[in-house]
């Protein structure tokens, strides 16, 4: 039986859980916040609700050297759902990338857990059935990018 596999990444943010949890249910909000690094997010579809379908890309700068994207040479564009939202406590997504390649393949989920903690929230975001095409390191580094660049979004 194979393993799946996983990555958690957990970052405290100077904000309160409601401020977090509306930046995740907010396609400008998503799009500003959710790209690693100097990627751009473009969003196509959003339904900011359970069960609600999203589509976004993530695009790499021209001048940036990068491997290629899952999508294209520069762009990973996925599609996914919102399987599941505790209000102000956890969002979990759904999502498939756009990809010919076998090594993207499959759903992975993203679980985002928002816990109370003195002086704002300990967020902590769970990724499971990553592709093999990706690196669980370069996950990783993704998703402490991410949560970087959401505390400097809610100002924490």
């Amino acid at each position: 039986m194979a393993t799946s596999r996983s990555t958690t990444v957990s970052r405290f943010i100077a904000a309160p859980r409601e401020h977090i949890y509306r930046a995740f249910l907010d396609a400008d909000a998503v799009a500003t916040w959710l790209p690693p690094g100097s990627m751009k997010g473009i969003v196509h579809a959003f339904e900011g609700r359970e069960g609600g379908a999203f589509s976004m890309s993530l695009v790499y700068p021209d001048d940036e050297a990068s491997e290629p994207g899952k999508t294209s040479d520069k762009t990973d564009k996925f599609q996914g759902r919102f399987a599941r939202l505790v209000p102000d406590e956890s969002i979990v997504w759904a999502t498939v990338f756009d990809s010919d390649n076998e090594g993207f393949s499959g759903e992975m989920t993203v679980s985002t857990t928002l816990s109370p903690a003195d002086g704002g929230t300990d967020v902590t975001m769970v990724c499971d059935n990553i592709p093999s095409g990706i690196r669980l390191e370069d996950n990783e580094e993704g998703c402490r990018l991410t949560l970087n660049q959401l505390a400097a979004f809610v100002g924490g």
